[in-house]
C-alpha cells in the first residue's frame, strides 16, 4: 500500500467497504449537561485492512467500539457493516448478527473460568448454532492450534499465562468464522512477548482476508498496523495532516485539519510561485502524486527535489537566499490540499513545533516531511 493510499484509508481501489461509518454522532446526558462522545465521524474500512485506533482517554475510541458492535445506538449517523445498516435490527436479530459476523477480543479476555480453552472456543459455535455439532470440536482444536495452544486445550483459563488466555480469546473470536474481527486492548494486560505474539495473529488474519480493528494505547503496537486511526474530541483527525505533521499533539492535528480546504488537482505546469498573492503565508499538503520544486536557473544542488504524498510545501519553500525564484510543479498529476494564511498564522503562535519545523532548513529548502524523497 503506498503512502498516499494509506493517508486516504483505502488502499483497495473502488472496493465497497465492509464498514462504512457515516456522520456518526452520540450524546450522552450527564449531570451537568450534554456530553458529545462521537462528532459526525465518518469513516470507511475494507476487507482485509488491518486498522490500530488510537487517542487520549476520553477521545472516543470506546464509544467508537461500541458504535461498531451494536452494544450502543448512535444519536444520529449511520453503522453501515457488509451492506446492513445494524442499528436498524431489533434486539434479537442484533444479537445474531454479531455472533455471525463479529469476533470480539476483549482486554481482559473474558473466558469462561469453568470452561477449558477447548469449551471456551466451541460456545459461540453453539450459542449461534453455526457449524454442525460433531464438527465443532473439530473445529475448535483447528482453531486454538492456529493459535500456539492446542496442547493446552483441556486446561482451565486459570491454568494458562494471560498471553495465552488472550491466544485462546482471539481463537473464540474466530469460532463463527466472522469477517470482522474488533480488538478492545488486546495487549493491555501482556508483557511485550506475549503483546507481540497476539499482534502477529492480528496481522496474519488480516492477511487472511478479516478486517481487524484494534484499539490500543501502545504506538509501536498501532504502527504495525495498516492504517492508523487517530480519535481526538470525538473526531477523526484527518490523515493527511497526521502523516504530514506527526510531530504535533492529536489536538493540534484536529485544529489544522479543520482548517484544511477542499483538495485540488495540480497537474503538469508551473503551479505555484512565490508571487502568487494567495500563496504567501499558506501550507500545501500533497496528498497524492507528486510535486518538484524548481529552481528557474536549474543550477543549484538539489535542483528539481521530489516531494510525495505527505509532504507540505511553504511558501518560505519557494524562496532562497539568493532571490532565485523557486517554483512548485506538479510531476504529471498531484492532489494537493492547502492551508490559508490566516489558519497557518494562528497555529504558528499556538504551536511553537509547527513553527521550529518549518523554519528547519533542508538542502536550501525548507518543507516538513519524514525526508524530501518520493515514495
Amino acid at each position: 500500500m503506498t503512502t498516499s493510499q494509506r493517508m486516504a484509508g483505502n488502499g483497495h481501489g473502488s472496493d465497497e467497504p465492509i464498514i462504512r461509518l457515516q456522520d456518526l454522532v452520540k450524546t450522552y446526558e450527564t449531570a451537568v449537561g450534554d456530553f458529545v462522545a462521537l462528532r459526525g465521524v465518518t469513516l470507511d474500512l475494507h476487507a482485509g485492512e488491518f486498522v490500530s485506533v488510537v487517542g487520549r482517554s476520553g477521545s472516543g475510541k470506546s464509544t467508537l467500539l461500541n458504535m461498531l458492535t451494536g452494544v450502543d445506538r448512535p444519536t444520529s449517523g449511520v453503522v453501515r457493516i457488509a451492506g446492513v445498516d445494524i442499528h436498524h435490527l431489533r434486539e434479537g436479530e442484533m444479537a445474531r448478527w454479531r455472533g455471525r459476523n463479529l469476533g470480539i477480543v476483549f482486554q481482559f479476555y473474558q473466558l469462561l473460568p469453568t470452561l477449558s480453552l477447548l469449551e471456551n472456543t466451541m460456545l459461540p459455535m453453539d450459542l449461534c448454532d453455526v457449524y454442525p455439532r460433531g464438527e465443532r470440536e473439530e473445529r475448535a482444536l483447528a482453531l486454538l492450534d492456529l493459535v500456539g495452544l492446542a496442547h493446552l486445550a483441556h486446561k482451565m483459563p486459570g491454568a494458562v499465562s494471560g498471553g495465552q488466555q488472550q491466544s485462546a480469546a482471539v481463537a473464540r473470536a474466530l469460532a463463527t468464522d466472522p469477517p470482522i474481527i474488533v480488538a478492545d486492548e488486546p495487549t493491555g494486560n501482556l508483557d511485550s512477548h506475549a503483546a507481540d505474539a497476539v499482534v502477529r495473529l492480528m496481522e496474519e488474519l488480516a492477511a487472511r482476508g478479516k478486517t481487524v480493528v484494534m484499539v490500543t494505547h501502545d504506538p509501536h503496537l498501532a504502527r504495525r498496523a495498516s492504517r492508523t486511526v487517530i480519535l481526538a474530541d470525538g473526531e477523526v483527525v484527518d490523515p493527511v495532516v497526521a502523516h504530514a505533521f506527526p510531530f504535533l499533539s492529536h489536538q493540534q492535528m484536529l485544529l489544522l485539519g479543520r482548517a484544511l480546504e477542499p483538495a485540488i488537482m495540480w497537474r503538469d505546469g508551473d503551479v505555484v510561485t512565490r508571487g502568487d498573492a494567495d500563496t504567501a503565508g499558506a501550507l500545501y499538503l500533497v496528498v497524492e502524486g507528486h510535486v518538484q520544486l524548481h529552481r528557474e536557473n536549474g543550477r543549484a544542488p538539489g535542483d528539481g527535489v521530489i516531494l510525495g504524498a505527505g509532504t507540505v510545501i511553504a511558501a518560505a519553500d519557494l524562496a532562497s537566499a539568493d532571490g532565485v525564484r523557486t517554483v512548485a510543479r506538479a510531476s504529471g498529476s498531484a492532489v494537493v490540499r492547502r492551508v490559508p494564511p490566516d489558519a497557518v498564522e494562528r497555529m504558528r503562535v499556538a504551536t511553537p513545533e509547527l513553527e521550529r519545523a518549518l523554519t528547519q532548513a533542508s538542502i536550501g529548502r525548507r518543507y516538513v516531511e519524514r525526508g524530501a524523497h518520493a515514495d
